[in-house]
Order: C-alpha cells, then structure tokens, then sequence
C-alpha cells in the first residue's frame, strides 16, 4: 500500500525530473494551471496559464518544484505554488526602453505602482538573477522606472502606468499626469535604495546607478532634510475630500506640529494612513539603514565621497535623534521603542501591520533581533496592550486602522515568523497563514479574527510574494522539518 507521504515524495521527484530533463519551460512547469502537482489532494493551482503568465522565470519555476518537493503538507506546498510566483505571474509589465529596461509593477487589484510595494514585491527574486538573466533585466527595470517616478514626484507615493488621470486627482496637492497617489510617506524613498543596494550585491551590476539615478538620489536626501523641518514646513501639504479621518491631514494639510530634533516626518505611514505624531520611528530607523547604503554605494560605485559624506552625517544625526527621542518607558514591558513621536515628549505605543512596522524591524536589517528595547518592544506590540494587536477564534495578529476593528493583516504574521528567535513561534506562524486563506489558496490584506473568510483585497501581490519569500527562507535555514510539523 502506498502511504499518502509516499505519494507526496513520489510527486515532487516527478517534478525535479522534469525540471532537469532539458526539456522545454512548459513541460518543466507542466500543466499546473489544470490540477495541482501534489496528487490526492483537490487543491487545484490558482496561477495564470502559462500563456496568461506576464513572466515566467526558469530559476522561479525551479524554486517552487524544488520547494515543493520537501513539503509534505499538500495545502502549504499549494499555497507556496500559488503565492511565489504572483508578482511575476500578474502585476509585472516589462520592456526594453531606449536600450534600458523598464517595468511597471502594479500592486495587484489596484492598478498603480506602489514605490513601496514594487520594490517588496520583486525582493525574494534577486538571488536568483545569477541564474536568469532575463529576470535580472526585470529587476534592474524595476530600479530604473523607481528612478524615473523620484524624478516625476519625489513626495508621491504611487503611479500610475500612462498619463491618465488619477482617482485622486482632485485632492488637494500638486497632482500631476503620472502621480496616482501623492502621500508622503519616507519608506517610499527608502525601499529604492533597499532593491538597488541588494540587486548590486548580488549581480555585481552597476550599470542601474548611472547619471539620472544618482539624480533621483540627491533629491531623497534633499526631501529627508526638507522634512526634519527645521527651517520651515517643507514644500509639501495635503489635504482630501474624505469620511476617513486618516485619509487627511490636520491643520491645513501640514499635519500636526513637530519639534525640530533631528528626526524626519511622514505625513503618512506604510499603510497609506496619515500618522498621529508626525516622526514615525520605524521609517526613521529605515531611513538610517537606507542612507548608509547610499553612502556605500556612493563610495564604492559612483566615488562621489561628498555626498556620501552627506549621507553617512544624516544617518547619524537621525540615529542620534531616535536615541534620545524615540525611546520610552512602558509601565509593563519597560523601555521600548514607540511607534511615533513629535519631538515634544508625546509618544504613541502601537504598532501597524504594513511594514516598515516596529515588528519588522530585523528584517529590514534596522536593528538586531537581540537588541533588548527591540525585544521588549516586541513583547509590547503582540500583546493586549497594542491597541491594534487583535485575538480571535481564527488567529491573532496585528492590524491598524486602514482596515479596523478585529482585523488581522498577515503581513504581521509573516514578519512575526522572521523575526522568531523560537521554532515555536514561527510553526505557530506558518499554521496560522496556512489556516486563515479563506480556501482562497493566497494571502489577504486583512482577515476577520473570528472568520477568515471575511478578508480584504483578494489579490494583494506583496502578502503573496512575501508568504513565499517566508517559506523559501525556512527551507533555506533548514527548518523543513519545522513546516512539514505544524
């Protein structure tokens, strides 16, 4: 009698030999679009068919099978199937422009791109460019056409594909042709450097950091030292027609008053919500992080050793500035870091969902996952006394008020498992996102703690990508064992 785990192993050798049989990319993928590969089981696969595919990598489709084959759980290795390969499946639209490549990555059901969320989406690929070179152009297009947007609208957030006008055109900003949303929010500036800094580190390529994108450089560091606000405001305000108290800011669109310490304000947080305090302490640790790297790259590539020297004295400054004022005294957890500070000693214990989030500070590479305010931070935030940490019937998670009450993001969850010093803790992770899908066989921006099936934003590409990028890297750290127990 052939056991069910048997059966499993069976069907992933099935795979891996098809992948190395020299065959054609079809044949190596199969038809995965008509019944998933994990025989005995009614998942079916839920990606494009392959002529449906925006892109189809061989190194991808290489990772999937082989990550398949090592997971016995048939609905996490249908949901990894799913998840890895959605950004490159549906959101990527990519072409040689005047000999340099360019993409457009849109988000998912929204159909703009996201500097955030383009730059998350197309991470978990880039170790894989040594071995496709095609999927290395994509990337490096990614970068060129984030360079293109700073240029465009350095304060924007996302953009849109053609000149068409926004649904937000009406708000009252400096909208322009291009600009979808115009929501200043500092981790837009800081995920460019993020992909530009690993794509270089991993391929060696240098040819993305050329005469315009060091162009858009200088105005990040300009924009991050216009809003420490020291002089004056800025040249940035917003202000919308909206219900929602968050889709605005106060006091004509200048949002509320900061004490100019040396910290950088967002107007708005990763979540697209305006913030309470305006100096948001994990975009300014993000901030530190991404002007080191520009001022490496600055030494080692371009040599301009002026304006890394630049770079290098804000990063100190801010890092300066979070020490003195952006870390508090909890009365349960002690010192930790808050979420968002206005220089003034106000300060605001949460955390959001969305990251930059404080969780997912480690894995931006901001802090160390020792650091002890950082772990009694994280104590604090996936705990009751996160005012938007919710626990349900379903799952528990953290969430925010784009969303509301009772709704859980996974992104959390994710993040959570990244950052997990226990194995325990990570198993309680993965199970959790295996089980609150909705028997959609994908990630969500949010779920009901009480009901998964009640979710937001069916196609939310990032929380796809991420959750695979998540099981890759358990795979990679060997701990299969871990996800073939939960």
């Amino acid at each position: 009698m052939v056991t069910r785990r048997d059966f499993l192993k069976k069907s992933g050798l099935a795979i891996a030999a098809a992948a190395m049989s020299g065959s054609p990319l079809k044949a190596m993928i199969g038809d995965t679009f008509k019944s998933s590969l994990i025989a005995g089981t009614d998942y079916t696969c839920k990606r494009p068919k392959l002529e449906d595919r925006h892109f189809t990598s061989k190194a991808v489709e290489e990772v999937i099978a082989a990550t398949k084959k090592q997971l016995q759980d048939p609905k996490l290795a249908w949901m990894f199937e799913n998840c890895f390969p959605n950004t490159l499946d549906t959101t990527v639209d990519f072409k040689m422009d005047g000999g340099k490549p360019d993409t457009f990555v849109i988000t998912g059901d929204i159909n703009a791109m996201w500097l955030r969320d383009s730059g998350a989406q197309v991470w978990p690929y880039i170790p894989l460019c040594r071995k496709d070179e095609q999927l290395r152009l994509l990337i490096a297009g990614v970068i060129n056409r984030q360079t293109k947007c700073i240029q465009l609208d350095r304060y924007a957030n996302a953009f849109t594909h053609g000149a068409q006008s926004s649904e937000w055109a009406t708000d009252l900003t400096e909208m322009k042709p291009y600009v979808h949303e115009r929501k200043w929010e500092i981790d837009s500036l800081c995920y460019p450097i993020r992909l530009a800094y690993r794509y270089w580190k991993v391929t060696g390529d240098t040819g993305v950091f050329d005469q315009e994108w060091r162009k858009s450089m200088a105005l990040v560091l300009q924009t991050f030292q216009e809003q420490q606000r020291k002089e004056n405001k800025g040249p940035y305000k917003f202000q919308r027609h909206t219900e929602r108290q968050l889709d605005t800011l106060s006091n004509d669109g200048w949002g509320a008053p900061v004490n100019p310490v040396g910290l950088i304000v967002s107007s708005f947080r990763p979540s697209d919500d305006a913030t309470t305090f305006g100096f948001l302490v994990p975009s300014n640790l993000f901030a530190i992080t991404s002007l080191k790297q520009l001022a490496e790259i600055s030494k080692k590539v371009t040599g301009d050793l002026a304006f890394a020297g630049r770079c290098m004295a804000l990063a100190e400054e801010v890092q300066a500035a979070v020490n003195r004022y952006a870390i508090a005294t909890h009365p349960e957890f002690g010192r930790v870091y808050a979420f968002e500070v206005d220089g003034f000693g106000n300060h605001y214990f949460m955390d959001d969902a969305n990251v930059p989030s404080l969780l997912a500070m480690p894995y931006l590479g901001t802090l160390s996952v020792l650091d002890p305010v950082y772990q009694n931070t994280r104590k604090l935030i996936w705990s009751r006394h996160n005012p938007y940490f919710f626990q349900g019937k379903a799952g528990e998670g953290i969430g925010g008020p784009h969303i509301g009450y009772d709704m859980v993001w996974p992104m959390s969850l994710i993040m959570r498992a990244f950052t997990a010093t226990r194995d325990e803790e990570v198993r309680e992770c993965v199970r959790m996102l295996r089980d609150t899908d909705g028997g959609t066989g994908f990630m969500h921006e949010s779920f009901h703690k009480d009901d998964p099936a009640k979710f937001t934003r069916k196609w939310f590409a990032w929380a796809n990508t991420l959750f695979g990028e998540l099981i890759v890297h358990l795979v990679n750290e060997k701990k299969t064992s871990l996800l073939n127990h939960l």
